[in-house]
């Protein structure tokens, strides 16, 4: 290898390292690169036209439990696109571990052809937009508007009473890739206007974060 080539090597190898410090992606694991075609595919067809003309397929990158970086996808509501991006942002640089980010319309967390969301959480799965009812009840979730996000479900389960979800999940504080009132992540969802379902009375949603709609004009 002449002197030049062996200069330009290195200064490639040191662009990546400074790029990982940074948090900005250097050639991550692609967890998810479905189409947008693939990302609605399935869609409940209950779904108002102009919900899902609302929703964009978002590209994140994040660290993985495995200490390297992945790139998946978010569907949320197109005017959240920024808050979302921000706050992976955030993960990044804290080096949170996630699990997956891959949208629930993928074809493994389908049961009888319909998009399910207790096999996303099973999956320790994080994901969004979700055309259904709330967990336990009939009215649409948030995540049916593309305005919540659930992060690494099975070590952030839903706790009511004694009913937690995912079944089998537990939630542990110090664990990795736990969301607690204080970590950075959390406070990065709240300083943008997001709720998150660890601070509900009623019942305790770790993996939970949603964004209220805006005022009415």
């Amino acid at each position: 290898m002449t002197r030049t080539a062996s200069t330009a090597a290195a200064l490639l190898t040191l662009a990546a390292a400074v790029a990982v410090s940074a948090g900005t992606p250097a050639d991550p694991i692609v967890d998810s690169k479905m189409t947008d075609g693939e990302a609605f595919n399935g869609l409940d067809p209950a779904c108002p036209k102009e919900l899902r003309d609302r929703q964009k397929v978002v590209a994140v990158t994040y660290w993985g439990f495995d200490g390297k970086l992945h790139r998946g996808q978010l569907v949320v509501d197109k005017e959240l696109e920024k808050d979302v991006l921000a706050v992976f942002e955030v993960a990044r640089a804290e080096k949170f571990p996630i699990r997956s980010v891959v949208p629930v319309s993928h074809p493994r967390f389908r049961k009888n052809g319909k998009w399910d969301d207790d096999l996303s959480m099973a999956a320790n799965n994080t994901s969004a937009f979700n055309y259904r009812a709330v967990t336990g009840g009939t009215t649409l979730s948030k995540h049916a508007l593309g305005r919540a996000i659930d992060v690494n479900p099975l070590i952030n389960p839903y706790v009511k009473g004694k009913l937690t979800l995912p079944p089998g999940a537990t939630y542990d504080p110090a664990a990795r890739g736990t969301l607690t009132a204080d970590h950075p992540v959390t406070k990065a969802f709240l300083a943008r206007g997001w709720a998150w379902g660890g601070n509900w009375t009623s019942l305790k949603d770790y993996q939970h974060f949603e964004k209220p709609l805006p005022p009415a004009k």
